[in-house]
């Protein structure tokens, strides 16, 4: 039995980073059966139910440490943990976690990442002396492959894969159509979603986001979907976007699983997107799709569907918004296809992240 630990933003509640477990977990077992995944979680019992795991509480050092001991081979799994924007906390725990496993003589790989921005000297200083130490990198974008370059990281193979989440499949059994249609989305009209987010620095972003939906909703006859992405969060901006809208707008409430988030937003027929993996979830099914940039990865990912974000959450011009919004959608059918082509090269990448986990296992 080959025991893998994955370290990740897992079990706060974030439907993208669970989504990237789900993904990791279900491809990992995909390719081979005896193996036993344990996850360092902020909520162990919540990410063993859901992903059928071990977990481990990810502040609790004495098991963590053991953890890291008896595992064959560390991951540090999905998402972007190595950057020092949000907090400078954050990239120093996940570096740390790596430079154990490592110290402990473990075979340590760097899974399906987007790396960046590391803007600290002594961040990069740090990202540089650790990674050079692991036995193989894989990243979803090639500005997070260019960042490693720029910060010297030059000793592991590096290959340029996929975010894993491209591998998901949406579940049976119509939950999205169940959900939307409780909420009183009506069939035959077409639905538009918004994934949004606060920002720092967006002051004038809830104001556009309102006027748009009102415009989709008055000109074009949408039914306005918003989907949060982290619960909590999310639903604060929500509220707010709602309170000064002229018209009504549907919220999808309450904490759902990646699946059933995929299967709403699998039955939409646009989508306008600030959380990565909204986007990502709208470009596994073909929906049509508008980006705002709050992040690199989200241009790191538009760039890999040929498409531009239409501006940052921090900059956003409003017409700039209604005339992409327009052409995308007077566009849908050959945008779909674009975008279908793009992911089934994608997923094909994505196949080289569970290879090389497999390979440095001697599977």
């Amino acid at each position: 039995m080959h025991k893998i630990l994955v370290s990740g933003y897992y079990g706060f509640g974030n439907i993208g980073d669970e989504s990237i477990l789900s993904a990791l977990v279900e491809n990992l077992k995909s390719a081979e059966k005896d193996i036993e995944i344990t996850v360092l979680s902020a909520n162990p019992s919540f990410t063993e139910e859901r992903h059928g795991v071990t977990a481990v509480d990810r502040k609790n050092f004495f098991e963590i440490y053991m953890a890291i001991k008896s595992c064959d081979l560390f991951i540090s799994g999905g998402g972007g943990l190595l950057q020092d924007v949000t907090s400078e906390k954050s990239i120093r725990y996940y570096l740390g976690l790596i430079y154990i496993a490592v110290r402990l003589k473990k075979k340590v790989m760097v899974y399906g990442q987007g790396i960046g921005p590391i803007t600290k000297k002594a961040n990069r200083a740090l990202t540089r002396s650790i990674l050079n130490r692991v036995n193989a990198i894989t990243v979803r974008d090639y500005q997070s492959l260019e960042d490693l370059k720029g910060i010297g990281v030059n000793r592991p193979p590096i290959y340029m894969t996929s975010d894993p989440v491209v591998t998901l499949k949406p579940p049976d059994g119509g939950r999205g159509t169940e959900i939307l249609e409780k909420l009183g989305v009506q069939k035959g009209r077409p639905v538009v979603g918004f994934s949004v987010r606060d920002w720092k620095r967006a002051e004038g972003f809830n104001e556009i986001i309102a006027r748009t939906a009102d415009n989709l909703i008055e000109e074009l006859g949408f039914q306005v979907v918003f989907i949060p992405f982290h619960y909590g969060e999310d639903n604060k901006c929500i509220m707010k976007i709602k309170s000064i809208m002229r018209n009504d707008a549907y919220s999808v409430d309450g904490r759902h699983t990646p699946g059933e988030v995929l299967d709403i937003i699998g039955r939409t027929d646009l989508m306008v997107g600030v959380r990565l993996h909204s986007l990502i979830f709208s470009a596994i099914q073909g929906v049509p799709l508008v980006g705002i940039s709050y992040d690199p990865k989200i241009d790191g990912f538009l760039s890999r569907l040929d498409m531009k974000a239409v501006g940052s959450i921090s900059n956003l011009d409003l017409g700039d918004l209604l005339v992409e919004v327009q052409r995308v959608w007077s566009d849908r059918e050959r945008v779909r296809a674009h975008i279908l082509a793009k992911v089934k090269e994608m997923q094909q990448q994505a196949r080289v992240n569970d290879k090389l986990v497999m390979d440095l296992l001697n599977i």
